[in-house]
């Protein structure tokens, strides 16, 4: 009897400490497994921001493609203009001399218009990368831009912005809206326009008639927001509705709807500076 007394309590305390250290492992396997998700996430999160930006990246790449080949149809055409002239002179008995300061003219000509463009170009590129780095990967999810033929274009989703089915302004866009309108602050040199799009889905509530209405409203609340609560200058400033009539995909599944669903901020440069900057083409002589 006294090896059953002595024997019970000990196994029962065997058990006890081994049923402890179980349940020790179990969570701290719980714990790992808490973090393994976590980081799995932040991994996919960052993956898809990075798949954005690339995707971007080569279009932008393709506009520049696209770019370098009208210059070289360009300058093709220009060559085609010399070597007419050159036939010209030699009928006309022009001096060489003075074919000579046209066929220059021109080439300063476009010299100058290749420094103008690779100016802008570099600006943009600037301006991009500064908006980027100061989004956050939240906002990298729904926030797409992109520089086109000299443009810069912020495509923001409905949802960041507004109430649902509303051209009321959200309080989440507060955060976004503020670092785009210290871009905008920065380059004083460039002109914004904000552009409303909708899907196709038909709507008519109270001060609101149909898409068109809707398109233009959003813009002129966001025009007014960056005005009001960030100082952007009002005369930079344009709003524009183009309702359903601009899709940038198909309006028959939810996910094509979501994307047409979107206001952009268009940042171009100035006309007048712009213009001011390539000066006058040489005259024809």
């Amino acid at each position: 009897m006294k090896k059953s007394t002595i024997i019970l309590p000990a196994l029962a305390a065997c058990l006890m400490v081994s049923s402890c250290a179980s349940k020790k492992a179990l969570e701290a396997c719980q714990t790992e497994n808490r973090e393994l998700t976590t980081n799995y996430q932040n991994t996919k999160e960052q993956l898809a921001a990075s798949n954005a930006r690339v995707t971007s990246l080569e279009e932008q790449l393709a506009s520049q493609k696209q770019q370098l080949a009208e210059q070289k149809r360009a300058a093709a055409a220009l060559q085609k203009s010399l070597d007419k002239s050159l036939t010209n002179a030699s009928q006309n008995n022009i001096s060489i001399e003075k074919l000579v300061d046209q066929i220059n003219e021109s080439n300063q000509y476009i010299r100058h218009l290749v420094e103008v463009k690779s100016k802008s170009d570099s600006l943009n590129m600037v301006l991009t990368n500064n908006l980027t780095r100061s989004l956050s990967k939240e906002e990298l999810k729904e926030v797409d831009v992109q520089v086109l033929k000299g443009v810069v274009y912020i495509s923001l989703a409905d949802n960041m912005l507004y109430k649902s089915g509303s051209y009321e302004i959200n309080d989440r866009a507060q955060e976004t809206l503020s670092k785009i309108a210290k871009i905008i602050m920065d380059y004083k040199d460039y002109d914004v326009l904000i552009e409303g799009n909708t899907d196709n889905v038909p709507i008519k509530r109270e001060n609101i008639r149909n898409n068109w209405d809707l398109s233009c409203l959003r813009a002129s609340s966001v025009v007014q927001y960056l005005q009001t609560h960030y100082g952007v200058d009002p005369k930079r400033l344009t709003a524009g509705g183009r309702g359903e009539y601009n899709p940038v995909a198909d309006n028959l599944s939810e996910k094509g709807k979501q994307r047409n669903r979107r206001t952009q901020i268009i940042i171009t440069p100035k006309l007048d500076q712009f213009m001011d900057l390539i000066d006058k083409a040489p005259e024809e002589k």
